[in-house]
């Protein structure tokens, strides 16, 4: 069965707030079976507009990584970054 990722690409406004969102959602990674495969490190943009921060996280699924996305733990996470951050967030099948 393909793996299932969540692509971010974010532009951070409030680190404090952002933090704060940050522990939540990495709560709401961990209860689902996702991982952090990159989350924020060196970077460099190739072609077209990069953000700052960018965070790849991986589930055993499409399925896995759409329920992350749209749980309650973290569309409660995702309340606390309103305003903090500016993102583009994407879910995506592996091969």
């Amino acid at each position: 069965m393909p793996k299932g990722y969540v692509i971010s690409r974010v532009d951070i406004r409030d680190p404090d707030a952002y933090a704060r969102y940050a522990a939540e959602a990495t709560k709401a990674i961990t209860a689902h079976g996702g991982r952090a495969l990159a989350r924020g490190g060196r970077w460099e943009a190739v072609e077209g507009q990069a953000r700052a921060r960018n965070v790849v996280l991986e589930f055993d699924s499409y399925d896995a990584a759409r329920a992350y996305c749209y749980s309650a733990e973290y569309q409660a996470a995702r309340t606390l970054r309103e305003g903090a951050a500016e993102i583009e967030m994407v879910l995506v099948e592996g091969a």
